[in-house]
């Protein structure tokens, strides 16, 4: 394959002669007059950036887009912009490597590296930023179009760092981590400041607890997206089972939908048959498929403008829930549904997540599972129940699959609810084939049902609800797919 980044290996470096530099920019058809129409979210991005000024009137903010990352050698990771960045400035896909927006006293600015003329050694040699290389970039006005933002060159960012603050009293502050070249021009400024460049990632990331309308509908893109998806892969179980390393078959069936539907995977699949679905993040998926089995399929599109779904589904893979099954399938479903109820406004996040575990633990006890008490398990001094799921029912969704992770306790996991608010309830049992306190009928089951649900203003709305969750809805929808 070619290289990614810029030549670094004087063995693969490519001269060109005199000859060819004179003949590479000769007749080109001109640059299309527009490159793309302003995107929607450019009727949100003013008050979001308006919102994030006002936390911080008299500073300089730095929002860096990051950098490509290397995989191995000289072969670069898939780019994808840093979620602050992305959700100030509202550009998603691949925008925009190496870029960063200024926010300062009322005003922002987009530095960037545009499009350079056809005469410049860059249009063939760059492996990084030619068009020869990486396909056509926008130019300064193009970008301004789209984005509007006002839009700089890419070379004045340095100046535009070093100049004279707006307000004596302010400071530079830099989302810390999402580029090193750029953090390391503005500690050489002001010195490094940790605690107020975490002040203004904390800040960046709460400004997305409560999404906007456009927030909304890209949620509910990515969920429609994300059952095409679902339904990709049920319809290609019995393939699945008949060809082997049927975990790897699942992964790549809903990956090829998820480049085609939207920009890129949410995260990386989980794909996990039998005993593999009692491992959490299983995302090794190289197990086998096995009628008999369940497969706990845990994927979400990212659409183009970076926003997820993260859905689950347990599907039994003959497309028959066992006895045993259908057993610890209602009883995850019954404490997904205690949990779905619990999530209004006013509630407490943790709401959710005590409601689910309260069904969880009443059927531990009817098997006969606990040594102590429902009450007595689920108090502090207890937690036994959590040999069985050890993670929380709920976080936050949106940008990220775990939207807001900076935000603070307070307001996230000792939070309260808001409407706009998008949050998962997706509560589980895991049953290790090799736990001896297990009845052998339950071993090597593993359950998980996971839904994307929005805060409303009484009470809430399942976005990914045209995924069936009943069981016996779960065994008509496999067999109404594997029939088209």
């Amino acid at each position: 394959m070619t290289k990614k980044t810029e030549p670094k290996l004087p063995n693969r470096a490519n001269p060109y002669s005199e000859a060819f530099k004179a003949f590479i920019p000769e007749q080109w058809a001109p640059y299309p007059a527009t490159w793309r129409d302003p995107s929607p979210v450019t009727a949100y991005t003013p008050g979001r950036r308006e919102a994030i000024q006002r936390q911080f009137p008299h500073d300089r903010l730095v929002i860096p887009a990051g950098g490509y990352k290397v995989r191995s050698n000289d072969c670069d990771y898939r780019f994808r912009p840093h979620s602050a960045f992305s959700h100030m400035t509202g550009l998603g896909e691949d925008f925009e490597p190496d870029a960063a927006l200024i926010i300062e006293d009322g005003v922002a600015a987009l530095y960037f590296h545009a499009r350079v003329e056809r005469t410049d050694p860059e249009f063939y040699s760059s492996a990084t930023y030619g068009e020869m290389w990486v396909g056509a970039r926008p130019s300064l006005a193009e970008m301004a179009h789209y984005s509007a933002l006002t839009v700089k060159d890419a070379a004045d960012l340095n100046a535009a760092l070093a100049a004279p603050l707006a307000h004596s009293d302010g400071m530079i502050r830099i989302v810390p981590g999402a580029d090193r070249r750029i953090e390391d021009l503005v500690n050489a400024l002001r010195g490094p400041n940790t605690s107020a460049d975490q002040e203004l990632e904390v800040a960046l990331s709460e400004l997305r607890l409560v999404k906007d309308q456009f927030e909304v509908e890209q949620m509910e893109q990515a969920c429609a997206a994300t059952l095409t998806g679902f339904e990709a892969v049920i319809a290609d179980m019995p393939e699945a089972v008949r060809r082997g390393r049927g975990e790897r078959w699942v992964e790549g069936v809903f990956g090829l939908h998820a480049r085609h539907q939207g920009n890129a995977l949410g995260y990386d699949t989980i794909a996990a048959a039998g005993d593999h679905a009692c491992t959490l993040h299983w995302i090794r998926n190289d197990g086998d498929l096995r009628d008999g089995d369940l497969l706990l399929l845990d994927a979400g599109v990212e659409v183009d403008s970076l926003y997820t779904a993260d859905i689950t589904r347990t599907l039994p893979v003959s497309g028959r829930f066992s006895p045993a099954q259908r057993q610890v399938y209602r009883a995850v479903l019954a404490a997904q549904q205690a949990g779905i109820d619990a999530a209004k406004p006013g509630a407490k996040f943790l709401d959710v997540h005590n409601a689910a575990v309260k069904v969880l633990c009443k059927h531990l006890a009817s098997w006969d599972l606990l040594p102590v008490s429902v009450e007595e398990t689920m108090s502090e001094q207890g937690g036994q129940w959590r040999r069985w799921m050890v993670h929380g029912t709920s976080h936050h969704l949106g940008i990220d699959v775990h939207d807001c992770a900076q935000a603070r306790r307070e307001n996230y996991r000792a939070g309260t609810l808001k409407a706009g608010m998008i949050i998962t309830v997706e509560p589980g049992l895991y049953f290790k084939a090799t736990d001896l306190m297990l009845p052998e009928e339950f071993r090597g089951i593993g359950v998980r049902i996971e839904d994307d649900i929005l805060i409303t203003e009484d009470g809430c709305r399942v976005l990914s609800s045209a995924f069936p969750r009943d069981p016996d809805d779960v065994e008509e929808w496999i067999a109404n797919v594997q029939s088209r």
